[in-house]
């Protein structure tokens, strides 16, 4: 799978030519923040609206899929929840990277706009993050490129642990 890059910014996001969007809320944290709060405002609030109704809450481990065109570039919206955040760790985010992957394989959609768990608020470091997520993911054939939504000070530090990590895997 290849790593590409965007900044958390709508107008880099609207570039990437991926079929899905993949970003998760809490449970707990509202307004929502990061990818989802920047897809709620394009998408004219539908995620708030949502969960206003109750039809979405954040739990951990749901998965709601979303038509995202006309509002978005991408054909569909993935919203995964993490559940409490004071709740959330390793194994949470392990859980998360899992679900979107399979999602994504029972979709067969190959490349992705994907904000790791955790990363938009930072509850999960970068390095941590990218090595956790190889090795839900690895080099999966199922998935053609992930455009990872990281600010450009992180997007560094991934890029380097992601070649690390493809090393030690190769050498093992």
């Amino acid at each position: 799978m290849d790593l590409h890059f965007l900044p958390p910014e709508l107008r880099r996001i609207d570039d990437a030519s991926a079929e899905l969007c993949a970003c998760s809320i809490w449970s707990d944290v509202r307004p929502m923040r990061g990818l989802a709060g920047l897809l709620d405002w394009r998408l004219g609030g539908r995620l708030s609206a949502l969960l206003k109704s109750g039809f979405l809450s954040g739990r951990r481990g749901e998965v709601l899929l979303v038509p995202g065109k006309p509002h978005v570039p991408f054909e569909k919206v993935l919203v995964i929840g993490l559940g409490a955040r004071a709740e959330f760790d390793g194994d949470a985010f392990r859980e998360t990277v899992r679900n979107i992957a399979s999602t994504l394989e029972g979709l067969r959609v190959r490349r992705a706009v994907v904000e790791l768990p955790g990363r938009g608020s930072g509850d999960i470091d970068p390095d941590s993050a990218i090595t956790m997520a190889l090795e839900c993911v690895g080099d999966s054939s199922e998935h053609d490129a992930w455009w990872l939504v990281e600010a450009p000070a992180a997007q560094k530090r991934i890029e380097q642990r992601a070649a690390d990590e493809r090393r030690r895997v190769r050498m093992a």
